[in-house]
């Protein structure tokens, strides 16, 4: 007679083994706020609709500073011939940080080393991708725009202030529920012990029935 657990983790060795294969692509935005002289990575993902679906992929990157009239190319990337970066305050500190070894590019992201003053401005993240198909060749152009500024120190946003004051609180709160619980410990001991004949009377029941009390918490 065979184990009639044994379908059943077969079936899960083979959900495992295909999720596995296929690689997950999640769309995030970038952060648009940078440190002067810390790295950064201008984030862009361009996830494939059809993962079984051939594709080759190029990326460019544009940027327009603050009062220029229009944008230009600083950096160009392509499986084949990999990464060119434009003459100017970009070249030696940007550099690609996306997708590598493959021919499809999904993560389009790059890294500056250093920001600078020069940096802060409008980027764009322009795909080209080539889908093949059966007998036929599609390309398709996506662009993504992103302003990224340039601040002396890092700021704190709403979401960790508030989560501070929450803990705060919450430490606050549980302090008083703990003094509240001791306190009405005591005067339960207290109500309970019989009038002491002695003094070493009235220490034995007071330790017995501080015991007893706390027994009953671990209890509850």
């Amino acid at each position: 007679m065979s184990d009639p657990g044994l379908p059943l983790l077969l079936l899960l060795l083979g959900l495992l083994m295909a999720g596995g294969a296929r690689a997950g692509c999640v769309e995030v935005a970038s952060g648009t706020e940078a440190v002067l002289g810390l790295p950064f990575r201008l984030l862009c993902i361009a996830c494939k609709r059809r993962s079984e679906t051939p594709a080759e992929a190029s990326a460019q990157w544009f940027f327009r500073g603050e009062g220029e009239p229009g944008f230009r190319m600083i950096l160009q990337y392509s499986p084949e011939e990999g990464q060119w970066v434009a003459p100017g305050p970009f070249l030696g500190v940007l550099a690609w940080n996306g997708s590598r070894g493959t021919r499809d590019l999904q993560d389009l992201s790059v890294r500056l080393s250093a920001v600078a003053r020069a940096h802060g401005g409008l980027y764009v993240c322009r795909l080209r991708r080539n889908l093949t198909f059966e007998g036929y060749v599609y390309s398709l152009a996506r662009n993504q725009t992103l302003r990224l500024a340039v601040v002396d120190s890092a700021r704190r946003d709403l979401a960790s202030i508030v989560s501070e004051i929450l803990m705060y609180v919450l430490i606050v709160v549980l302090t008083l529920w703990l003094a509240a619980e001791m306190l009405y410990c005591y005067r339960k001991v207290a109500a309970a012990a019989p009038p002491p004949d002695s003094a070493s009377e009235y220490l034995a029941i007071t330790s017995e029935s501080k015991e007893n009390c706390a027994g009953v918490q671990v209890a509850e």
